[in-house]
């Protein structure tokens, strides 16, 4: 079974990638735990419940059922989980199994930094989006009107299980906004992964099981040797923002509604692409196979009137904004990102409207 492992300060956990890794699940509580709370969504628990019921056999567990939503990741939703926690039994020997997509990661990792001032969690993601990226690496939250995870906090996790067999059961849709998430790990780290995203697109689409678990573990590896490196984002882990810093600024735009996170995301690695061109990083032609890349996995939902000057006047409100000064994460080639601040307005307004005219036409 492919294991990587991220090293923290707080604690060395492994990342398992292979079919029937959930069922790993009891190997990684830890000894004496008390009751398991299970948070999911009703149709991940129907579809995929039992890969988890089989490892908690003659186990006290609890499943706590999330509607769902980007919208609803919210404080009012954390509370009523940590109200049924506190009602069933959860104490500070309790742990938390995060089983779902990347709203599910974030959101039952924030509830176990928090319940009894923190519990542990193990990530069990089900989607790809929460397989190479969510579920990895600590980052928990929830959003406010605001933006996109403005409340949370950094709870690494005891272990970190990715079935790819899970995958076949995703939408469509679901599975491609998860493809603009390693399609981003290629572009920020890993031609190798790149060229795979481009020349195997069409087994990566039909799920292959001879590409797909492979592509997973080169994306896992390498967000487990980022954060390893800087858990807390004060350096190199600011390069997985690439895409984010728009993209965020679109799903608030849009009231967290309208887009998958992987679809805005999308969009922000192409405005970021074209403003690393106009702001003289990145060369003509690793700009246009960017853009072609992207394009193999779309299409993402109509962008039709959105305005290209809003977007640009929610970043102030970015966490990634520090002091006033916007950073953008900025591709100079195919595997390697630059963090970028200081940029003139002009110049990210006319990316912003460079994507959002490109998506208008596609």
């Amino acid at each position: 079974m492919p294991s990587f492992v991220v090293a923290t300060q707080p604690r060395s956990y492994p990342v398992l990638v292979a079919p029937g890794a959930l069922g790993a699940l009891a190997e990684h509580l830890p000894r004496g735990a008390g009751k398991i709370f299970v948070v999911t969504t009703a149709d991940v628990w129907e579809l995929h419940g039992r890969r988890i019921e089989a490892p908690l056999a003659g186990r006290a567990y609890e499943v706590l059922l999330f509607p769902g939503g980007e919208e609803r990741k919210r404080l009012a939703e954390l509370e009523a989980l940590a109200e049924q926690m506190a009602t069933r039994g959860g104490d500070r020997t309790s742990v938390v199994v995060a089983f779902g997509g990347g709203i599910v990661n974030d959101l039952g990792g924030f509830l176990a930094a928090t319940f009894m001032r923190g519990i542990p969690v193990i990530q069990a993601p089900t989607t790809l989006l929460a397989q190479v990226d969510a579920g990895v690496g600590g980052k928990t939250g929830v959003n406010l009107e605001a933006g996109k995870n403005l409340v949370g906090a950094f709870h690494q996790p005891l272990a970190v299980l990715i079935d790819p067999d899970v995958l076949a059961t995703l939408p469509e849709r679901e599975y491609r906004a998860g493809l603009y998430e390693v399609l981003k790990t290629g572009i920020i780290r890993s031609e190798r992964l790149f060229r795979l995203m481009v020349e195997e697109r069409d087994r990566i689409l039909d799920l292959d099981p001879d590409v797909v678990p492979e592509m997973v573990a080169q994306a896992v590896a390498i967000k487990a040797e980022v954060v390893s490196a800087d858990e807390r984002e004060s350096d190199l882990r600011r390069i997985l923002n690439f895409g984010h810093t728009l993209g965020h600024a679109l799903e608030a735009e849009t009231g967290y509604a309208r887009l998958l996170h992987g679809e805005a995301v999308a969009y922000g690695m192409r405005a970021a692409t074209h403003l690393a061109h106009r702001a003289g990083y990145l060369a003509g032609a690793d700009r246009d196979e960017i853009l072609r890349a992207i394009t193999l996995y779309g299409p993402i939902p109509s962008l039709g009137g959105i305005s290209a000057a809003n977007l640009v006047a929610r970043l102030v409100r970015d966490k990634k904004t520090v002091h006033g000064r916007i950073h953008f994460v900025l591709p100079v080639r195919i595997g390697e990102v630059k963090v970028v601040s200081g940029l003139d307005e002009a110049l990210v307004l006319e990316a912003a409207q460079a994507a959002l005219d490109e998506l208008a036409a596609a």
